[in-house]
């Protein structure tokens, strides 16, 4: 039999595989190959030709038949089966043998027959439906027709696709992409220098817009002396105009807020934005944007930027695991941006320290530089009864091994109480190193403190010591130690009991010799009835705590602590200021600080930038400035509140609930500040 193909509105899979019977008598060609690549190129010589002959003995043909990668059928026009191939048999349960002169609807649930093939000259194809295993089970398919007419008649060559196969294939392919793209950027930025950091941010981003089928690609880091997104980095397809390079509260005000709040913006369509958005909804028709997305990212709680993607192409809707892929990558950027900052400040101190660098191994050089510029003192300023007894305490446990806990508000100077047990210990000779378990991604944190080999994952391309290692025989700070994630804490745990652990990668089990001080200002009992932190771990940190009180509960160390900050902001700045107005010093001690010392110090340096003579004056915000107390006005709040829990304890002082435990002071204490007050038992 001779067959001339006749052009229908699909070319099916039939027509193909008899074009390339002509056009390549003994080369298979392979499937996926076929199928994505060359398709529309043999289909086009299949309609240009201008007689197929078909033999079903040719053994070209008979290859070429059964390496085709979906099921393939031959019928006569009457629908009766005349020849298979073998992904027919896989795809339906089927032998051959029990389908050679079936109708083509067995292959079909019965409901889906009528009209189906009613008109089999005019049928084409493409059309989506379900397939009817031998079993009884039924799956998605695509199925497709062609007609071939020959002397001898009409014949019918149908093509049937297994979508619930190719739609997992598809879904295998994007998960293995996502995870192929996630390990090479992780990888790229662990180990990538600060001079190319940003040509790698970028050559990243256009990876990532490719992935994601997108136009554009933004990176933008939060500006601290503002509060605004800043476009850091950009990327997009040629041809498509660069948007705004900041994001501002009166420039974009709904996106804005949003961003600051932390939540992810999609937009598949202009249309969508709510009406509060009209400023956003201009700007996305004006600039030929058709969807957007936006993730913040976020280290130790602290939104740090933004990631954002266009498409001027085409709109697009992402799901929930799209959504969460991209923030996955945002966080990936948070942190090459995180590295990059901190880098930059390293090297502009590395002029400075060129006689510690000598000394120190290349592999920890940059760690011990970070403490060399984050800390320019260690001194403790203060008189008040409260800091001195911070001090005694640090200085009796120095001397010791003993694992401390340091507990306070943010800006208390936990770090600066840590550093002081350390110059006073054994260990003083090395220097201290510092953990923040709060600012490390969750991915990278243990390779920080434990280390890896080479090879341990994907961009690990060196092996690399970790924080414990470097602070072996010294003394290591795990500051934030709420923040670290419940899966370390064992191991954690096991450093602290036996001083083992292995690098990520590696069974070889490393003993050091290291001296830890945690700090928090979180409340980790809560946190363990939470779930969130080992109780086991609490006991073994909780050695010998030392809580750090607020700034407003020493108040009488402010005017010696304004002063300790002025002197070395202006020594840093080329400043002379020679005396504090009083009304600021006032204010200052009034103030209930809840930023504690670094508020103080940032309203300090921000005011001696606006105001450049030599008599220091400031202010504080009024909305947290409570009405000034006077000591009488203190004494009576005292005097009501220590009476308040005495008749409440039914005057018992002493013993487990008694007053002097509930109010947090030594019975004898409690005792001579009744006394002072006034406060006298009831007969």
């Amino acid at each position: 039999m001779s067959y001339t193909p006749i052009a229908t509105p699909y070319s099916g899979e039939w027509e193909v595989l008899m074009a390339v019977v002509l056009r390549i008598e003994d080369k298979i060609i392979d499937k996926s190959h076929k199928e994505e690549s060359h398709s529309l190129a043999l289909a086009s010589n299949a309609l240009t030709a201008d007689r197929i002959n078909y033999n079903p003995t040719d053994l070209s043909f008979g290859r070429l038949f059964e390496s085709a990668p979906d099921a393939m059928l031959l019928a006569d026009i009457e629908g009766r089966i005349i020849l298979v191939n073998s992904r027919t048999e896989q795809m339906f349960g089927y032998q051959r043998e029990e389908l050679i002169g079936e109708q083509i609807e067995s292959l079909i649930p019965d409901r889906l027959h009528s009209g189906l093939f009613a008109h089999r000259s005019d049928f084409s194809g493409g059309l989506e439906l379900s397939g009817l295993r031998k079993g009884g089970s039924e799956f998605p398919i695509e199925i497709s027709q062609s007609r071939l007419e020959s002397k001898d008649g009409m014949h019918i060559s149908i093509a049937i696709r297994d979508l619930g196969e190719h739609k997992r294939a598809r879904e295998l392919r994007s998960v293995f992409g996502f995870e192929k793209l996630s390990s090479e950027l992780m990888g790229t930025f662990i180990n990538l220098s600060t001079t190319l950091m940003d040509e790698e941010i970028e050559n990243c981003l256009d990876r990532l817009v490719k992935a994601f089928g997108t136009d554009q690609a933004v990176l933008c880091e939060i500006d601290s002396t503002i509060g605004s997104p800043i476009v850091t980095h950009i990327w997009d397809r040629p041809g498509i105009p660069s948007g705004p390079k900041r994001v501002t509260k009166a420039r974009f005000p709904w996106l804005y807020e949003r961003i600051i709040r932390g939540e992810i913006t999609q937009v598949s369509r202009p249309e969508e934005l709510p009406g509060d958005a009209g400023v956003e909804l201009e700007f996305m028709k004006s600039a030929g944007i058709k969807s957007l997305l936006v993730v913040p990212f976020l280290i130790g709680g602290k939104l740090l930027g933004c990631l954002a993607t266009f498409s001027s192409h085409d709109f697009m809707k992402w799901d929930s695991v799209s959504i969460s892929r991209f923030q996955h990558l945002g966080n990936i950027f948070a942190y090459a941006l995180a590295r990059k900052r901190d880098n930059e400040r390293l090297q502009a101190a590395l002029s400075q320290v060129s006689e510690l660098k000598e000394r120190l191994e290349r592999e920890n050089i940059s760690l011990r530089e970070e403490i060399k510029l984050e800390h320019s003192h260690t001194a403790v300023v203060g008189q008040s009864t409260a800091i001195r007894s911070v001090l005694k305490k640090a200085e009796q446990v120095a001397q010791t091994d003993s694992v401390v806990l340091i507990i306070g508000d943010t800006g208390t100077g936990k770090e600066m109480i840590a550093r002081t047990i350390h110059q006073l210990s054994k260990r003083r000779d090395k220097p201290i190193v510092k953990v923040n378990c709060a600012a490390i991604p969750a991915t990278l944190i243990e390779s920080e403190m434990f280390g890896r080999e080479k090879g341990a994952y994907t961009g690990a391309l060196s092996r690399e010591i970790g924080r414990f290692e470097l602070a072996d025989h010294s003394t290591i700070f795990l500051d934030e130690i709420g923040e670290l994630p419940l899966e370390l804490q064992a191991k954690l745990l096991r450093v602290l009991q036996d001083g083992e652990f292995e690098r990520l990668g590696s069974s070889k089990t490393l003993h050091v010799d290291t001296r830890v001080i945690a700090a928090t200002n979180r409340d980790l009992r809560v946190a363990i009835k939470d779930g969130k932190f080992r109780e086991d771990l609490f006991y073994r940190l909780s050695v010998f705590p030392i809580e750090i009180p607020p700034l407003r509960d020493r108040r009488e160390d402010i005017p010696a602590l304004v002063w300790h900050l002025l002197k070395d902001l202006c020594n840093r700045m080329g400043r002379d200021v020679e005396s504090i107005h009083p009304a600021t010093l006032k204010a200052f001690q009034t103030y209930r600080w809840p930023g504690n010392v670094r508020e103080l110090r940032n309203v300090i340096e921000r005011y001696l930038i606006l105001n450049p003579g030599t008599v220091f004056r400031a202010e504080v915000p009024e909305t947290d400035n409570p009405p000034v107390l006077t000591e009488q006005n203190l004494d009576e709040v005292e005097r009501r509140h220590m009476q308040h829990v005495l008749q409440n304890t039914r005057w018992r002082i002493r013993g487990k609930g008694g007053a002097a435990e509930i109010l947090g002071l030594k019975p004898t204490t409690l005792e001579a500040r009744m006394k002072k007050l006034g406060i006298v038992r009831p007969q």
